[in-house]
């Protein structure tokens, strides 16, 4: 069983020229022939190199495995029961499932709190990420649910100002926190800003904290697309050169005659920034995060990727002894906004093998009685089911789940709508619904009545894509819940789904289906009246 597709993508642009002949191994076509132009990874990597290394076109694109990893989410089904309403009457009339809560909490306190289980982690200095923040921030904050600014946001903005390497003022940090400020009500959701090497370089948490009035900040080890750290490309020779004199690892050196004279004639129009990797010691964390409570941080989290398992043991222990407010554990297969492509296929603990890790991890330090910071899901999770099982499976340790590259999707598509109907140029799919943004967004009445006409017209379409696609999970998530009799997130357990397939029993410790509720039914059989 072959479960990778090496040699060709569309993620690269690329294809097999006998694409119905193919060496499941390789790659290649069964038959090479001389005069091949070259559509193959292999035959453009001949002529344009390294830039085949990476999915294309940047800035417009998120990127995520194609490997079809032996387990997965889906050899997991949802139990739901006849029985009894756990977190509500058991009555007909009562336990139905719009009644099912889906808050959360978060942190230490429990003062992180979240309308719907989900953040977004990590979205950085990607231009699909910058061009579609005000959809990314502003649907956030309407849905009262969790937001992340990623890494090297900062050191990427030419505005930003930066004395004696540290920043002093900054343009787009203050506007994507500004965004989500504007729009947050009563308190629910979470605007976060992330941090690497570069940006702890250069001060960016302690001048959010100090300047942007931010509660909550985040160390990053590293994310489920890859190994090492951000990157992103630039076509503009002015900006490579001042990132490099920031102190970023620029590829090819834009200071150097040679490269500038080449880039002028067009031999290549991209220049790769490329963030460094972080080296974790117990010692330097712990000091780190007494330095951002110091500095005035309310919570301070971890993200990690999905490095080998004695990494992840890291992760969970170090969070453990500084006491931080929520872990979240990002598994291989995700999504990107650039990552190389083969390391995104190749490397890591995939999300299922990883995520349980993470259950065995925390309960083997809350048997011991050690403290276990909150957890999130992330790797890959796009739909309510998923969402249900990854709860699920870390109970009681995971309250939230991670997703990225489905509510960037969202807010694309929510855009692209919003400048059809501008445009008049809406599809016949989307037409059928209507011609306007109160039309065609089925929240789009919910939402006027509750912010008001005038209010509600500053929305972007992208916000109301984001908005919506949540609405969409948050009645599927209530569903699935009822139909387990759950009313509320801290009810679900491990117990409330089954493996359909051994191994995935064999990996997670959820019972194997067959073996699900022996004893139990048992007692039904030989009941007697």
């Amino acid at each position: 069983m072959t479960i990778s597709r090496p040699n060709v993508s569309a993620a690269t642009l690329t294809k097999n020229r006998t694409e119905g002949s193919v060496s499941p191994f390789s790659g290649m076509c069964v038959t090479c022939i001389d005069g091949c132009v070259g559509m193959c990874e292999i035959g453009k990597s001949a002529y344009r190199g390294h830039e085949t290394i990476y999915p294309q076109p940047f800035g417009i694109i998120t990127t995520a495995s194609e490997k079809d990893y032996p387990v997965d989410y889906s050899h997991f089904n949802i139990m739901g029961t006849a029985v009894g309403a756990v977190g509500i009457e058991a009555d007909s009339d009562k336990a139905i499932f719009p009644a099912v809560n889906l808050e959360t909490r978060l942190g230490a306190d429990k003062g992180i709190k979240l309308r719907l289980p989900f953040m977004i982690p990590g979205i950085g200095s990607t231009n699909v990420a910058k061009q579609n923040w005000e959809g990314l921030a502003i649907g956030s904050a309407i849905s009262g649910c969790g937001l992340t600014i990623g890494e090297n946001v900062v050191g990427m903005d030419p505005q930003a100002i930066i004395r004696n390497g540290r920043v002093i003022e900054t343009v787009d940090l203050k506007k994507r926190v500004s965004l989500f400020q504007e729009w947050q009500e009563d308190g629910y959701g979470a605007i976060v800003v992330q941090a690497n090497v570069e940006d702890t370089r250069l001060g960016v948490q302690e001048y959010a904290i100090r300047e942007l009035g931010v509660e909550i900040v985040e160390l990053k080890w590293g994310q489920g697309a890859k190994d090492i750290g951000g990157e992103v490309k630039i076509n503009d020779l002015a900006k490579a050169q001042l990132l490099k004199k920031r102190g970023y690892v620029v590829l090819p050196d834009p200071e150097n005659p040679l490269v500038i004279e080449s880039f002028k004639r067009g031999t290549f129009k991209e220049f790769e920034r490329h963030s460094r990797v972080g080296m974790v010691e117990l010692e330097s964390f712990l000091a780190r995060v007494e330095e951002l409570r110091a500095a005035g941080a309310k919570y301070i989290t971890l993200k990690t990727g999905a490095y080998r398992p004695v990494d992840l043991a890291r992760a969970v222990r170090f969070a453990s002894l500084a006491k931080i407010d929520y872990l979240t554990v990002d598994g291989a297969g995700g999504g990107t906004g650039m990552s190389p492509w083969r390391m995104m296929n190749e490397w890591g603990v995939p999300v299922v093998e990883l995520h349980s890790l993470t259950y065995e991890y925390c309960k083997y330090l809350a048997d011991k009685g050690e403290y276990v910071p909150d957890v999130i899901f992330a790797g890959g999770i796009t739909m309510e089911d998923q969402i249900f099982k990854g709860l699920s499976l870390g109970a009681p340790f995971v309250k939230a789940i991670g997703m990225a590259r489905a509510p960037i999707a969202a807010v694309m598509v929510g855009k692209t709508i919003g400048n059809k109907i501008n445009e008049k140029k809406l599809p016949v799919y989307v037409e059928r619904f209507g011609n306007s943004v109160e039309e065609v967004f089925v929240t789009a009445a919910e939402l006027k009545a509750h912010f008001g006409a005038e209010r509600f017209a500053q929305i972007p379409a992208g916000a109301l894509g984001l908005f919506t696609y949540y609405e969409r999970l948050a009645q599927g998530m209530r569903q699935l819940m009822c139909g387990s009799r759950k009313f509320a997130l801290g009810y679900l357990t491990r117990n409330d789904i089954a493996a359909i397939t051994r191994e995935a029993s064999e990996i997670s410790g959820i019972p194997y289906i067959m073996e699900l509720d022996r004893a139990e039914a048992k007692d039904v059989l030989d009941i007697r009246l």
